[in-house]
């Protein structure tokens, strides 16, 4: 049998799961089926609302058309004749598909079986080639992607190659389940989302608050050793700011509403960088002041559709660990290396050591040579230059998304891998040569003149509230022995011990440790099970014996016995797997 690119396969099923529903509903009228990055899905326009029985029935009938061995057949058409086709057939949605393919341009269509559909193809020589596959959920989609046009129904499906690789995939969808933040954030009593506080404003309870003041402490920290300073900044700027910045003019959909104070509108900030240079901007600079770097852990607010809103990874309030470098020409080089090379030291102390790059560089020009683009050409070569040098000296692999660049600067993008293998879009260092203009950015450079200097977004986290779902997924909820939020959980096997696992208590807590005593009427085996339960690392069991010893039998959430220990011991032990981290 010929091998074939999956992307060629899960197209191709696309088009049998669109066969498959044409001998169902005969009156469907189909819009597009791409292959995406685990499957592919159809858009329907099916006047039945579709459920997870209709699924089975369709997928049934996938399996039957995939063993009749069907070939699939190329036929190019004109546009005359393509437009007929549809005609007759009342296909409204792909007559309007159709007209967006360009003059000139082959207009080709693609058989399987009773099915033909308008495609450019590739496709495997027969459907018995399309390897493994299932029917997962069905959703509404609309039309073009635009709320204002009719609402459809999308169906999704997985395929593989082989069967061995959809079950791999099923199993891990299966673990992703258990994983997922908002199911373990309400078990482990880590967050929250309220209705009555508001959608996508995330609350965090003292368990999750835990956690995020050891990731706050390590991150001020980490800055404050790599040469950062500090800033606070308020949660509102008058319009001013906001029309200077541009953001009025090309985010002002991601904004909220503004506010009326003293006959002068205030907006919630969507981003800290405006501030930042405000502060730039309050004295005079000189080229011995540079580089600039600035870090804060600055709270922001941007308007997100309900239906976008997804636990902690997509919110409308959140805490971006931001930080501004402004530098001189001569620096910048030096400055990208640093930055480059801190990114990976906090992914990897976090656990995550498989780390993608990507490189976006300058927008093209548009057809009519009109820029896409701000900024002299030789500074974003400079810029970019100074991006892949970075990369490559750190010895990362990194693909170049050429011309994928924002209009104000190239940037660097940093993808890491969690538990799972899944990919998280994470830090990003972003060259910016619209603001500085916008501002009117400058120093006095060594020759007594003016000059605009460089400026440099980054963000390790891209925001707190993401990173804390992606390591609650990540650790399935069983956070290191740095981050849990209990490190420690003493269980008394009876009253007895009370007194003492207190005392014990005092002391651990004096040497640093985040210590609970399970002071229940519960059996041992209970006390020790709801301890596993919220994933808390290790516990120390005090029993008659261990009392009478001033010891404790010390065991760890993955049941490794670590036999007892007396108080001084338990503490270095403590202490030594803190020095690692993990």
């Amino acid at each position: 049998m010929a091998q074939f690119p999956l992307e060629t396969i899960r197209h191709s099923a696309a088009h049998v799961m669109a066969a498959a529903v044409q001998e169902l509903y005969p009156d469907v009228k189909f819009d597009i089926g791409p292959a995406t990055a685990d499957g592919f899905y159809y858009d329907f326009d099916i006047a039945t609302t579709l459920n997870n029985e209709d699924l089975v029935k369709i997928e049934a009938k996938m399996e039957e058309i995939a063993k009749a061995h069907l070939p699939f057949t190329c036929t190019e058409m004109t546009r005359e004749e393509a437009q007929k086709f549809f005609e007759e057939r009342g296909q409204n949605y792909k007559l309007e598909r159709l007209a967006d393919i360009p003059d000139g341009a082959p207009i080709t269509f693609y058989q399987c079986g009773n099915f033909i559909d308008l495609c450019r193809g590739p496709h495997v020589d027969n459907t018995i080639q399309i390897g493994a596959f299932k029917l997962m959920n069905v959703a509404g989609s609309y039309y073009r992607g635009d709320a204002k046009n009719k609402m459809l129904q999308r169906i999704y499906g997985v395929a593989f190659a082989d069967k061995k690789e959809l079950k791999a995939y099923l199993n891990r969808l299966e673990e992703a389940k258990k994983r997922d933040h908002r199911k373990l954030g309400k078990e482990l009593d880590l967050f929250s989302i309220s209705q009555t506080v508001g959608p996508g404003l995330v609350l965090w309870h003292p368990r999750g608050a835990y956690i995020r003041n050891v990731i706050e402490t390590f991150w001020r920290k980490e800055h404050l050793d790599h040469g950062y300073e500090l800033l606070y900044t308020p949660h509102i700027g008058r319009s001013q700011l906001w029309e200077t910045s541009g953001h009025l003019d090309f985010y002002k959909e991601g904004m909220y509403a503004p506010m009326e104070i003293d006959e002068t509108h205030y907006y919630a900030k969507p981003m800290n960088c405006p501030f930042h240079i405000e502060i730039y901007k309050s004295g005079l600079r000189s080229y011995r002041d540079l580089p600039c770097r600035w870090a804060e852990l600055g709270t922001v607010y941007r308007y997100e559709e309900s239906g976008a809103l997804n636990g902690l990874f997509r919110v409308r309030g959140f805490t971006q660990d931001d930080a501004h470098i402004i530098c001189t020409k001569e620096q910048i080089m030096d400055e990208i290396k640093e930055v480059l090379q801190f990114c990976l030291f906090i992914w990897k102390t976090f656990g995550f050591t498989e780390i993608q790059a990507y490189l976006s560089t300058r927008p093209k020009k548009e057809k009519n040579g009109k820029e896409k683009a701000v900024g002299d050409p030789e500074l974003w070569k400079t810029a970019t230059e100074s991006l892949e040098n970075a990369i490559k000296a750190s010895g990362l692999d990194y693909q170049v998304d050429e011309g994928g660049g924002a209009f104000y600067g190239p940037k660097i993008d940093l993808k890491i891998k969690d538990a799972l293998g899944r990919e998280w879009q994470t830090s990003t260092i972003q060259f910016d040569f619209n603001l500085p203009e916008r501002f009117d950015l400058h120093y006095i450079g060594a020759d007594g003149q003016q000059h605009q200097p460089y400026m440099v977004h980054r963000a390790l986290f891209g925001s707190l509230e993401r990173f804390f779902g992606i390591l609650i997924e990540h650790y399935a909820g069983a956070f290191p022995l740095w981050l849990s939020p209990d490190q420690v959980r003493l269980i008394p096997i009876t009253d007895r011990q009370h007194e003492y696992c207190l005392e014990a208590q005092k002391e651990l807590r004096k040497a640093g440790f985040r210590v609970s005593v399970d002071l229940r009427s519960e059996s041992m085996g209970a006390k020790i099970k709801d301890a596993r339960g919220m994933r808390i690392p290790v516990m120390a069991v005090v029993g008659d014996k261990e009392m009478e010893n001033k010891t404790f039998a010390v065991r760890t959430r993955r049941e490794d016995q670590l036999g007892e220990m007396d108080l001084e011991t338990f503490v270095k032990k403590l202490n030594s797997e803190l020095e690692n981290r993990f």
